[in-house]
């Protein structure tokens, strides 16, 4: 099977299950800054970017490509996050993240996520012989892996979202704003 085919290996519902996750990002989001972030979807995200996030009447954006694993999957069970993001839809810049998250499907929530800065993720990934650039933390709080200056403890997930444009330089109030 050609590398390009490897789509056909995954599940018919995991195409579902990582949009209702971008879904649950975007809604914890929002619900947890009592509304102070808004966010925005792509129609279609060949770009890399799943979501856009910015502070309501403020200018500066946060573009966020959204990787999700269950946690009834294998890899998860063993105690390790793993995603994939092929470097072919990867282009590393100051206003985007990589968002890792870990859903506890039987609570529908999220329950483990690591926001790392897109240069990064770069900076601490390579590339591999099938162009992909592979994400490996461990799910333990107490891990001193390379990811773990990137975690974000439940229920953080707004605040750090929050915290990521606020230290942006392009911050700056609409007109009506602030």
């Amino acid at each position: 099977m050609a590398a390009d085919d490897d789509y056909l290996l995954k599940s018919p519902d995991s195409g579902r299950m990582g949009k209702a996750a971008e879904l649950l990002v975007a809604a914890t989001c929002i619900l947890q800054s009592r509304a102070k972030l808004n966010v925005s979807t792509s129609i279609i995200d060949d770009e890399g970017v799943d979501l856009v996030f910015h502070l309501r009447e403020f200018t500066a954006t946060l573009a966020v490509q959204v990787k999700a694993r269950m946690s009834d999957g294998l890899v998860m069970q063993r105690g390790r996050f793993q995603a994939i993001v092929r470097n072919s839809s990867f282009y590393p810049r100051a206003d985007l993240d990589m968002l890792f998250v870990y859903v506890d499907v039987s609570r529908g929530s999220i329950a483990q996520s690591w926001l790392v800065p897109s240069p990064a993720f770069e900076e601490n990934t390579t590339v591999n012989a099938r162009g992909r650039r592979v994400f490996s933390a461990s799910m333990s709080a107490t891990s001193g892996d390379k990811w773990s200056a990137f975690r974000v403890p439940e229920g953080q997930l707004a605040s750090a979202v929050v915290q990521r444009l606020a230290s942006s330089s392009r911050l700056a109030p609409t007109r009506d704003g602030v």
